[in-house]
């Protein structure tokens, strides 16, 4: 039996993104149709190599092309996936297409070990990850990321020196602690902490990447003014503890990305330190900081929850050792870690398609 692509179009017209709520054949993810007597091939384009909903999108394709065209087609899918972006190349980051802010309001709640590994787990689904340090008063990456001690090489055209980030792990690393001897302490006011970040964006070889994570230092001041104002956020992650001291300064973290005329969309909220769970008894659980502050956080402000991270001392040791966690994909925190990324890419893949693109803040 002969088929024509027109039947195949209009079978997978009926399989729908179940995030973004559209058909695939209108999205665009359709191509590469191929027919060979009964065999029927095309490509399949997702929105994030990191998916969770692969494998049903694939099976409903299958359906729908036995269900629509032909029960006895022998069908075969390649899925891809391409990074979604709405920033225009051609200013700050040309070569980047998402930039993911991690804040908290707050010290303490495990903001920078939440971004390291957000950043990991990005790249091991198979995207091009970069991440920077903002905290410049107390950097902690380059210890997360065992480059310590490392300094970024500085490469000159037209006349301007670009710092070449340190790659490890398969991402791109820049901090203020790669600048600067261990033990110095960063006495800068305002306006030099502003533009040690601006340097770190604008004066460094980012190349091509799919996201940036900039891990923010806490509270809600020069950093956080200075980035709205540089670039174009497609999102922030905000991290919290379950206890109402760090909700309240969450909050406070909310409250500034939300307001005009800053307006970034919220991607989601972390609950880190959300149990205690002892190695030799696995299934036990100790809400030592409350428990479910996080969820009732993102319930408050209609954000999506992206997961719960345990209080478990191998954290704290890959962060120590420079291995982190996410890397150990045998370990139950390492799957943590992942499944936080994943639905961190589907957020943004959600917040591309729904959100028009974030401005520039321009203050007087």
């Amino acid at each position: 039996m002969a088929f024509t692509n027109e039947e195949i179009l209009k079978a997978l017209s009926t399989v729908e993104d179940p995030d973004l709520k559209q058909d695939l054949v209108s999205l665009g993810m359709i191509s590469n149709i191929t027919i060979d007597e009964n065999k029927i091939s095309f490509i399949v384009t997702l929105t994030t190599p990191a998916c969770p909903l692969k494998e049903l999108i694939k099976k409903n394709c299958i359906d729908a092309i036995h269900a629509l065209v032909s029960h006895q087609a022998e069908v075969n899918i390649v899925m891809d996936a391409k990074v979604t972006t709405l920033r225009d190349r051609d200013n700050i980051l040309a070569g980047v297409k998402n930039i993911i802010a991690v804040a908290s309001g707050k010290g303490g709640v495990g903001k920078s070990t939440v971004a390291v590994n957000l950043a990991l787990g990005l790249a091991k689904k198979g995207s091009k990850v970069g991440i920077i340090d903002a905290d410049i008063y107390g950097p902690s990456i380059p210890i997360m990321l065992n480059i310590k001690g490392e300094r970024p090489r500085v490469r000159e055209e037209n006349g301007k020196h670009l710092m070449q980030p340190i790659e490890t792990y398969g991402i791109k690393a820049l901090s203020i602690g790669l600048l600067i001897d261990e033990e110095q302490a960063v006495v800068w006011r305002g306006p030099m902490v502003s533009s040690a970040l601006r340097q770190f964006m604008t004066d460094a070889e980012w190349g091509e990447l799919d996201y940036l994570v900039i891990d923010l230092p806490p509270g809600t001041g020069d950093i956080q003014l200075t980035l709205v104002q540089l670039v174009p956020l497609t999102g922030v992650v905000i991290v919290t503890t379950p206890q109402d001291v760090a909700l309240a300064d969450a909050r406070k973290a909310i409250g500034m990305f939300s307001i005009l005329p800053i307006n970034v969309p919220v991607l989601g909220v972390v609950e880190n330190m959300a149990y205690f769970t002892p190695a030799e008894l696995p299934e036990n659980k100790y809400y030592i900081f409350g428990k479910g502050g996080g969820h009732k956080l993102a319930h408050q402000y209609n954000v999506p929850f992206l997961g719960e991270v345990p209080l478990v001392q191998s954290i704290r040791e890959g962060g120590d050792s420079g291995v982190p966690a996410v890397l150990d994909q045998n370990s139950i925190v390492g799957n943590i870690f992942s499944d936080l990324s994943d639905q961190v890419a589907r957020q943004v893949a959600i917040r591309n398609a729904n959100i028009p693109v974030t401005e520039v803040v321009k203050m007087n």
